[in-house]
């Protein structure tokens, strides 16, 4: 919705609670947009960032799945147990 200021001036308490309930309301001077009401987002509380928080926690603690063993993760740079790097194996050594 698009209104003069000078129309505005009358309606101010109307044009604030349109914005409140979502409605884009743009002043205008003389004929161009000037100001755009907007409403504001209120910030969360603490005990609504702590709820949040704990919904967050609850659901990884319900969706987590079991992976591999950390202590194993870099057997696929290496054959098994052997501590040479697999790539290295079947390459030949350029370095005489």
């Amino acid at each position: 919705m698009e209104i003069s200021v000078t129309n505005a001036k009358a309606k101010l308490t109307d044009l604030v609670h349109r914005a409140e309930n979502g409605d884009e309301i743009i002043l205008t001077r003389h004929g161009k947009a000037a100001v755009r009401f907007v409403a504001v987002k209120s910030s969360p509380t603490s005990d609504q960032k702590r709820a949040l928080l704990n919904a967050i926690r609850q659901n990884a603690r319900q969706n987590a799945t079991s992976g591999p063993n950390a202590a194993r993760s870099q057997d696929f740079l290496y054959h098994g147990d052997n501590f040479t790097p697999a790539d290295s194996m079947s390459a030949t050594n350029d370095c005489d």
